[in-house]
């Protein structure tokens, strides 16, 4: 009994300290001053595909965990060789391993190789991406996230990695529409993954003025379960499969994702066969202000989105189309369902393409760089009442305690 009491007491001391640097770690966190939202303006369009060569569209995966920790994360049954073989045979160029905490270098004498992880150890799933990572940051706020622990966060990541992206927004509310429409300094937003569609938070974002470029992922656990191979990819245009050259291109929106469709009870054997059969990207032009896509093969729908993720236009069956800029439109993203039986075009809709946005600008590039602003009087004034609170809980604590001892009768000897 008296060595249950101990481990207890134990047990109890390790949780305390841990809840204790918690409160410190919030009590210290930075408060930001937030602008408001300011969608793209100018009378120039920026087209990430313009004049880009079809024949140069990569196959890319940046989300897929392995063995790590001894084991403690989930994907602890998949192995490396098991990971690489499967998706090779399903024909991607560039698949990455983005463990929890840990940059995986398997393969890292590969051309292909970008160093990966996925960051976050909160109980929320407010998660990110970082590729071509340099170091893992050992630092996160694990109980909950407003707005400024989300964009203090992306801050410190900045520096460690050359892509910072937004995982799975939408999974648990991790990152609402709300939120979206002020952070910044990231780079992609992982739009498509498995488990999750976040396009409100891209359309957010986009909407704001935020230049954030789509990411798409398995985001698998399961190198076993069809169900999770092979659903939804990143599709990067690089004429060199050299990694350096794979970050560049998904820095300048030359990408865009696919939503693969499958069969009810497809085994690996026939997705490898169907993965020959997805349709290609063409091109995406701009004639001034006319926006023109076209595909390899028919599709159900070409679908023009803008502001605030209003559908502005559909053309159905057809392997291209256009969209001329109204005065109003600050951006427009594309997305192309493709069917699965032509002869029921209404049923069976099949793979579908998001392609990134074009959008107005005045001359210089935006980059999604930092909006939010340090605001020091708000920091302090919340440190030193949250901390003084905290100081009068324990004193009052320690007072109670010390009262309720003195009450105490002696025991009797």
């Amino acid at each position: 009994m008296r060595l249950l009491k101990k481990i207890c007491k134990i047990l109890g001391c390790i949780l305390g300290g841990i809840f204790g640097v918690e409160i410190i770690l919030y009590l210290m966190a930075p408060i930001y001053s937030f602008p408001e939202p300011q969608p793209f303006q100018g009378d120039l369009f920026l087209n990430p595909y313009q004049n880009l060569d079809s024949a140069h569209w990569r196959k890319a995966n940046f989300h897929f965990h392995t063995r790590a920790w001894g084991g403690l994360t989930s994907g602890r049954h998949n192995t490396h060789q098991a990971f690489y073989d499967t998706y090779h045979q399903l024909g991607y160029d560039a698949p990455q391993i983005s463990n929890y905490q840990s940059i995986d270098h398997f393969y890292q004498d590969s051309a292909f190789f970008v160093p990966t992880y996925e960051h976050g150890f909160g109980i929320r799933k407010k998660h990110q991406m970082l590729i071509g990572a340099k170091k893992v940051l050992w630092f996160d706020y694990s109980l909950f996230q407003n707005l400024n622990h989300k964009q203090h966060i992306l801050n410190l990541l900045r520096p460690k990695s050359d892509i910072v992206a937004i995982a799975h927004p939408d999974w648990e509310g991790g990152y609402s529409p709300e939120h979206m429409k002020y952070l910044s300094n990231y780079d992609l937003i992982e739009v498509l993954d498995n488990n999750w569609r976040s396009v409100p938070q891209w359309d957010a974002a986009l909407s704001s003025g935020h230049p954030a470029y789509i990411l798409s992922d398995d985001d698998a656990h399961d190198i076993a379960d069809p169900y999770q191979i092979h659903r939804c990819l990143t599709y990067i245009h690089s004429p060199s499969l050299e990694g350096k050259n794979l970050v560049k291109a998904l820095r300048a929106g030359q990408a865009f994702g696919a939503e693969i469709y499958m069969l009810d009870g497809e085994t690996f054997e026939q997705k490898i066969i169907h993965s020959k059969e997805i349709p290609r990207l063409n091109s995406v032009r701009m004639t001034g202000d006319t926006l023109c896509v076209s595909v390899s093969q028919k599709a159900f729908k070409i679908s023009f989105i803008g502001q605030d993720g209003k559908i502005r236009k559909n053309i159905y069956l057809n392997d291209q189309a256009c969209y001329a800029f109204k005065p109003w439109d600050t951006y427009i993203r594309t997305e192309i369902t493709f069917i699965v039986n032509y002869a029921y075009p209404k049923v069976g809709q099949g793979t579908k393409f998001y392609l990134n946005p074009v959008f107005r600008y005045m001359g210089k590039i935006p980059e999604n760089t930092l909006r939010a602003a340090y605001d020091p009087v708000r920091t302090w004034s919340f440190r030193i009442i949250g901390g003084s609170s905290l100081i009068f809980a324990l004193m009052m604590i320690w007072i109670t305690k010390r009262i309720n001892k003195l009450k105490k009768p002696e025991n009797a000897v």
